[in-house]
């Protein structure tokens, strides 16, 4: 019996000191302060994405601080300090914009027609839709500013009385920009030399007069170079970076394209139905013109019309009695 008892109370003695060591185990383990470890952020790439239809600023305008990336989106995990005892974990994500690829999209190939909404006499017309969408880059002139008048004569066809013509502006005192196609280029190189011997402009036209909207960008290049070699081995000069689409039919893309080649591209605020016969003879192209004089005209006409010719004295003489002055497009050129 009492052999019995000195077991179990050695028994007891063990279990103490066990349960002794177990306590001071776990208070030397809480005893050494630990550094909480903040949970590291996932990015939120979807937010700082901006959506393919919707670009933000940050896409188009990257910091210019940033470094370049190969991916959109740069990434990088940076620990910012604030006290001893906690740290955190900040997400820094710079935007780079991709890569162009250079290829037009569809709606910058699309092709348009240009036009203008005529109103009261005195007041500039309204204009395409599109002309609001064009961007900074792309040389678009379609009126100018202030009481001024500024001619345009396109000559793509017969040249007719041409030295009646070119005295009337004489007469007159008024420079126009005379926007010639490669046929009349090459086959009249005297009239060429003739209108830049009496102070004209030449601008480019193209060789052939076709639809640019209907060519690949290396034919109209090859257009606008073919030119350009043409009227420098009739003048012995550089052709002004002046330029009319056949047809005032034109694109986003074509406005660029011919930007990046240094032209500025020449519409209009004032034209007519002139390589018809008209009805009332010069009346009509006499009323067509003073009808649609306001601040800034850009006038375009035919010199393959006899009408246009016969009342192209009565019509300068008349502009600028209403007290408008006439320019040229180099007033209006963009750089």
């Amino acid at each position: 019996m009492r052999k019995i008892s000195s077991i179990v109370a050695i028994a007891l003695t063990a279990g103490t000191l066990l349960a002794a060591c177990s306590k001071g185990s776990d208070e030397g383990a809480s005893a050494k302060p630990q550094t909480p470890v903040a949970p590291v952020q996932q990015p939120d790439v979807k937010s700082s994405v901006p959506p393919a239809d919707k670009p933000d600023k940050s896409a188009e305008e990257p910091p210019k601080d940033a470094k370049p990336a190969e991916e959109p989106v740069k990434q990088t995990q940076e620990p910012v300090k604030t006290d001893s005892a906690q740290q955190t974990t900040v997400q820094e994500q710079t935007y780079q914009p991709p890569k162009q690829t250079g290829k037009p999209t569809a709606a910058e190939k699309k092709a348009v027609s240009w036009y203008y909404m005529k109103k009261k006499k005195g007041e500039v017309p309204g204009f395409p839709a599109e002309t609001k969408q064009l961007k900074p880059d792309q040389k678009a002139v379609w009126v100018g500013t202030g009481k001024k008048v500024y001619l345009t004569i396109d000559v793509g066809g017969e040249l007719l009385d041409y030295k009646t013509l070119l005295q009337s502006l004489k007469d007159n005192d008024v420079k126009a920009t005379f926007f010639v196609t490669g046929y009349n280029l090459k086959n009249n190189p005297d009239y060429i030399k003739l209108l830049l011997e009496e102070g004209h402009t030449v601008g480019n036209h193209t060789i052939t007069h076709k639809d640019f909207t209907t060519l690949t960008d290396e034919q109209v290049k090859q257009e606008v170079a073919d030119f350009e070699k043409l009227y420098k081995g009739i003048t012995g000069k550089e052709v002004p970076k002046y330029f009319r689409f056949p047809y005032g039919t034109y694109s986003p893309h074509l406005l660029t394209l011919l930007s990046d080649l240094g032209y500025t591209s020449y519409f209009w605020s004032t034209a007519m139905k002139d390589w018809e016969p008209r009805k009332n003879g010069a009346d009509d192209a006499y009323n067509d013109i003073i009808g649609n004089l306001h601040d800034g005209n850009i006038i375009l006409m035919h010199q393959a019309s006899k009408e246009n010719i016969a009342a192209m004295d009565r019509i300068l003489k008349e502009i600028k009695s209403e007290g408008y002055e006439f320019g040229t497009l180099s007033e209006l050129q963009k750089k």
